[in-house]
């Protein structure tokens, strides 16, 4: 395990999905026990410990059949399905009367400003990983917390910047469409040298997957990270491309306005023309490249530690604990309405 800081209270037991793996493999760095459902086949959420990762051994792979036997201190959801339907085939009564945590990953989709969120809980807590989400969203009664992302990466590893081109690094961009910005990319490729990695990227012309384990590495050799993306959350690969040390170019929209500064950690444009000019810059003077990938090892040092990110899980367990707890208080008193009741059916 990576150092994720100490605690002194025993380790909880925490059940959790395989949804986002990047996100896993980071959640499980704190020190609690993690018990991932996995089905045959492993289905979208089930993964268990899937292959392809250095799983820590505190994740733990359990059979979801298996899962009502577990004795459990919390439950994590990362997608609508397991909060909505699976909980209820899973789980006991009493699992699920533990305290629930919600993890939105993304921003709303289907419309910006007023989508309502699927929890609708006072009990319930919804963390939401970028503050634009949690502005974003209608979270209705649920109470939000928000824990930005924390990463790490591998000793020795750091910004060289000898490869005069871009790297993007994003999964199926071509299927994911204008809102991943396949599009921007084209553009952009058509007068920057640029390589993609990620899953479907040769179809691209890219250059595949790359290992978790090896990525950061790989990274550090580009001389700018390009992240074409319109609308999604802020990406682990972002993140991960500061703490390298590499300078970030990208679009200014969502969360990348409040990570992101011009001319300190890199450049953010809505305007996609300004936007290959600074990458010219920093193709031609790679020692501005050097400069601004600094500024962006700074603020992911500051912003993305993961001692920052297991002291938030730890409050957020916390606040889930005295939710619930308030919950069933209102429950046993006949206090909630048939809605926020249904957690407990």
């Amino acid at each position: 395990m990576l150092d994720a800081g100490r605690r002194t209270s025993p380790p909880l037991r925490i059940l959790t999905w395989h949804v986002h793996g990047s996100y896993l493999y980071y959640l499980s760095q704190l020190p609690h026990h993690f018990y991932v459902p996995a089905k045959p086949g492993r289905p979208e959420g089930y993964g268990g410990r899937s292959p392809g990762r250095s799983w820590p051994p505190n994740l733990h792979e359990v059979d979801a059949d298996r899962i009502r036997h577990l004795t459990l201190d919390a439950v994590i959801f990362q997608s609508r399905d397991p909060y909505e339907r699976d909980q209820y085939e899973l789980l006991t009564a009493s699992q699920r009367a533990l305290p629930q945590i919600y993890v939105e990953h993304d921003p709303p989709r289907e419309q910006p400003t007023d989508t309502r969120h699927i929890v609708d809980d006072p009990s319930v807590l919804l963390v939401h990983v970028t503050h634009f989400n949690a502005l974003m969203w209608d979270n209705r009664r649920t109470p939000v917390h928000v824990i930005r992302h924390g990463v790490a990466v591998p000793s020795g590893v750091a910004f060289t910047g000898e490869i005069p081109r871009g790297l993007v690094v994003v999964n199926d961009l071509r299927s994911r469409g204008r809102r991943l910005g396949w599009d921007v990319f084209e553009q952009v490729r058509s007068q920057i040298p640029l390589d993609i990695v990620g899953m479907g990227s040769r179809a691209l012309g890219g250059l595949g997957e790359i290992p978790s384990e090896r990525l950061a590495a790989f990274m550090a050799h580009y001389r700018f990270f390009f992240n074409p993306i319109r609308y999604t959350s802020l990406g682990l690969a972002v993140c991960e491309a500061m703490a390298v040390g590499m300078p970030v170019i990208g679009l200014a929209t969502t969360e990348m306005p409040s990570v992101i500064r011009n001319g300190v950690s890199g450049y953010i444009y809505t305007d996609i023309e300004q936007m290959i000019r600074r990458m010219r810059e920093l193709l031609a003077r790679p020692d501005r490249a050097k400069a601004l990938g600094e500024g962006a090892r700074r603020y992911a040092s500051a912003h993305f530690s993961l001692a920052r990110f297991a002291r938030d899980w730890d409050l957020a367990l916390a606040a889930a604990a005295q939710l619930r707890s308030k919950g069933n208080e209102n429950v046993r008193a006949g206090g909630l309405n048939e809605h926020a009741g249904c957690a407990y059916k």
